[in-house]
């Protein structure tokens, strides 16, 4: 028989090959339930405490509280659910999300650099308050 008659008949030969490398991909992870309970404890924290500084308004640099939160929320979810690492098997997902991280902060930096300089430069007459 080849191939595709065994896959047919129900003999597919990559079953196995399937399953081997289904058991490395879960070792080269290394999750476990422990894991996951610690990243979702940690996601719910980082989540919960920058609401109750918003909500009671406590702290004056509040924004840079909520930035640092997020920024920490992010590489919780990446570290403990995506188990993006420095591992060999990882290298190529590392190496996508940096380079998409950049690209976010290239947009963002650029959005923002354009509308400061828009503000800044707009038509005195146009400014809003200011009607002659």
């Amino acid at each position: 028989m080849n191939v595709a008659n065994e896959a047919v008949a129900g003999h597919a030969p990559h079953a196995r090959v399937v399953h081997i490398e289904h058991g490395a991909h879960a070792a080269a992870h290394g999750a476990t339930h422990k894991q996951y309970i610690v990243g979702f404890l940690l996601a719910i924290a980082l989540t919960v405490v920058p609401f109750a500084l918003v909500m009671t308004h406590s702290v004056a640099g509040t924004p840079l509280f909520i930035a640092g939160f997020a920024v920490a929320q992010i590489l919780v979810h990446v570290l403990y659910f995506l188990h993006v690492n420095g591992s060999e098997q990882q290298r190529w997902n590392l190496t996508a999300l940096i380079y998409t991280a950049i690209v976010v902060g290239i947009v963002m930096g650029g959005s923002i650099w354009i509308m400061h300089h828009l503000y800044i430069n707009m038509m005195p007459g146009m400014m809003h308050g200011s009607m002659d």
